[in-house]
């Protein structure tokens, strides 16, 4: 009997995963397996597709986006997977599917998560999914200073290896982090100063990149932490305008309609569009993306969803959503961060830069789950707000001896421009996004 013939894409490029441990054969490897402790145990960014005959497992890490979509053929069932929607409609084009394309068809793999398809033709079974990343939550004693040390040792840690990573590539990059004085980007611009010194790499390799409009508040933040940490030499300032922002752009680049991350992306990409301009070959960009998701530091007041309870008591809300398997989780797009990191991704890679991300390692993750929340805040709203900067600035100190400056929490797009010019330039719906967004797929 003849047997459906079943075809797997990969068309994603392998030279982004960046892995300290193991090797990209032995990751992928372990993806095959299915086997959630083993694909635990790999160490840095990855975005894996293995296939075994017609079972096919994909995983990925917080920070690399991951999408597919199989297709019909008469010689049976193909799969597509690549990190964009953009790049799964070329592919399908190209080679005569091209009618089958829908943006809403695509699925996103979720992170954490190894997902398994059974290529066995129509009708197409369902995915499955394990989960290979399951930190216990509330672990750690209510000291905060135990639980800042712990946290930013974390976060050195991972530095260190993406910096070791660097230098035994090239002794001579340059390393920039993309500022604004606030307490992620800070502690993460801190750590990657501490850790060069630790490690006998030159200082003068490093920069802090702030995008200045004109009106934002970012730029007097930005100059204002490093002159009180005495680090004010490396503060460079990035200017741009706001006339200069195109919506149509953003939402190519993005590739999503949710108002914040709109925001947030077009801030991305003029700040990394000016850097590029600046410095051709600068390659290395880190950055504090995940550490308002961590330490539970969003406006619960804005979100009609949430509660202070369902924040504190769901273990990762704000980096998967409400989860895998739950009524509201979307199979074109993940949750949390896991779906919204493409505002810092999608930038980043447009430009050609290398994005690196210490808050969204799950070594990081797993301190920040297991901080008792509820013993510390007692699920009072204003508890909670406090306890970010509380637990970083301790962490700082106790790891790097700084004692690091604490502003008030505000988002990188509200503090690159003022409110109303923001308002004035993307003061669109989230409705009128997702419709300009699905005429790009036209």
């Amino acid at each position: 009997m003849h047997r459906p013939i079943e075809r797997v894409i990969d068309l994603l490029d392998p030279g982004l995963n960046q892995l300290h441990d193991p090797e990209v054969a032995e990751a992928r490897r372990r993806v095959l397996s299915g086997d959630a402790a083993a694909v635990r145990t790999i160490d840095g960014s990855f975005a894996l597709v293995a296939v075994d005959g017609r079972t096919v497992r994909m995983a990925r890490s917080l920070d690399r986006p991951m999408r597919y979509f199989l297709a019909k053929r008469h010689e049976g069932p193909a799969l597509f997977v690549a990190d964009r929607i953009d790049t799964l409609q070329r592919a399908l084009e190209d080679a005569g599917l091209g009618g089958q394309f829908h943006p809403s068809y695509t699925r996103m793999v979720p992170a954490h998560h190894i997902v398994e398809l059974a290529l066995v033709g129509c009708p197409d079974p369902s995915p499955t999914y394990t989960r290979f990343f399951a930190p216990r939550q509330g672990a750690l004693r209510a000291d905060l200073d135990e639980i800042g040390r712990r946290y930013i040792a974390a976060l050195a840690d991972e530095m260190a290896k993406w910096l070791a990573a660097i230098d035994r590539r090239d002794r001579t990059a340059p390393i920039g982090v993309t500022f604004s004085g606030g307490i992620d980007s800070g502690s993460v611009f801190l750590v990657t100063y501490h850790t060069m010194l630790r490690l006998g790499m030159a200082p003068a390799r490093l920069k802090a990149f702030v995008l200045n409009l004109g009106d934002g508040p970012d730029v007097d933040q930005a100059r204002a932490f490093l002159s009180d940490t005495g680090l004010s030499i490396f503060l460079e300032e990035i200017a741009g305008r706001t006339e200069d922002v195109d919506v149509e752009a953003t939402l190519r680049a993005l590739e999503d309609y949710k108002s914040l991350d709109v925001e947030c992306a077009a801030m991305g990409l003029m700040l990394c569009r000016g850097i590029r301009a600046r410095y051709p070959d600068w390659r290395y960009l880190a950055d504090g993306d995940g550490g308002d998701e961590n330490l539970k530091d969003y406006p619960i007041e804005d979100n009609p969803e949430l509660t202070i309870r369902s924040v504190v008591d769901n273990v990762m809300l704000y980096q998967e959503g409400w989860g895998v398997g739950k009524i509201k989780h979307s199979l074109t797009y993940s949750g949390g961060l896991s779906r919204s990191y493409v505002r810092t991704y999608a930038p980043a890679s447009q430009y050609g830069f290398e994005g690196f991300s210490p808050y969204t390692r799950p070594n990081v993750i797993e301190i920040a789950e297991g901080i008792p929340f509820a013993a510390l805040t007692h699920y009072d709203v204003p508890a909670l707000y406090s306890l970010k900067g509380e637990i970083v600035r301790r962490g700082v100190k106790a790891v790097t001896g700084i004692e690091m400056p604490v502003f008030p929490k505000r988002r990188f797009q509200h503090g690159a421009v003022s409110r109303d010019a923001m308002r004035a330039r993307l003061g669109r719906s989230e409705r009128d996004y997702r419709r300009a967004l699905e005429r790009l797929y036209g």
